[in-house]
């Protein structure tokens, strides 16, 4: 499986509007950061996208992405689907629906955002996004990959982090519920949401994120969904061997 970040940034992306902090005037292109998804490319050549940010169609074009066949949502926050809009010129090409799935939350709240997407009313033709919804009840396929939700807590809100295979990726959270630890085991690549040094109520801090980094003992792990307080070479520079922070174009193989 081929993984490609789309972006790792905090819902304000980075660098932030009217902020003039060093990581947001920085020279480096690894402090760009887009808002937070990942391309997963399976072996059988099934293409996964993993939330659509506002910034999906910068990133679709930037990164090259000429299909997709599957969208999961880990939650209904608005970096994470203010971009689904912009699968059209996917339906368009490939002339099929694409499946979305989530939680019944996530789904509640597509329709009611994007509620012109069912609306009757709605002239239809090529200007809508043609969308399956279908509700997340337990593991189940994609392709060649069995998919394992992994409820998480985004403060107070459960969403969904997702394990294909020997990758996990685990975005928003601020607690791992105890009934999740034994679907992370034995994980070739962790991605996990690592948001700043101070503490957050519904994000993991940086020293949060490293110690279930170490507790997870995945091969390697990429913390994402990083704000402007982590600028990426200094950050990088303090983590332990085996962790380190992705940025938006990082390519891995797994």
């Amino acid at each position: 499986m081929r993984v490609t970040f789309l972006g790792t940034g905090t819902s304000s992306g980075i660098p932030v509007v009217g902020c003039d902090c060093s990581t947001c005037r920085s020279d480096d292109p690894h402090d760009r950061r887009l808002r937070p998804s990942v391309f997963l490319e399976l072996s059988d050549a099934t293409r996964v996208l993993i939330d659509t940010t506002p910034d999906f169609r910068s990133q679709a074009l930037r990164f090259g992405l000429t299909g997709l066949d599957l969208i999961l949502f880990t939650h209904y926050h608005a970096d994470h689907i203010m971009g689904l809009d912009d699968v059209r010129p996917f339906n368009f090409f490939q002339k099929s629906v694409i499946p979305c799935l989530g939680d019944a939350s996530t789904l509640a709240a597509l329709r009611r955002v994007f509620a012109y997407v069912w609306d009757p009313a709605t002239p239809k033709g090529g200007g809508l996004p043609q969308l399956r919804l279908l509700e997340i009840a337990g593991r189940f396929s994609v392709g060649c990959v069995e998919v394992v939700p992994v409820p998480l807590l985004h403060g107070a809100h459960p969403i969904l982090g997702y394990r294909l295979g020997d990758f996990a990726y685990l975005t928003d959270c601020s607690e791992i519920p105890s009934s999740s630890w034994p679907l992370l085991d034995q994980l070739d690549v962790l991605v996990l949401d690592a948001l700043r040094h101070r503490p957050h109520p519904t994000h993991l801090s940086l020293d949060q994120a490293i110690e279930i980094a170490a507790r997870v003992g995945a091969r390697r792990t990429y913390f994402t969904h990083m704000c402007h307080h982590l600028p990426h070479a200094e950050t990088c520079a303090s983590l332990p061997p085996g962790v380190t922070l992705a940025h938006d174009g990082l390519i891995i193989d797994c």
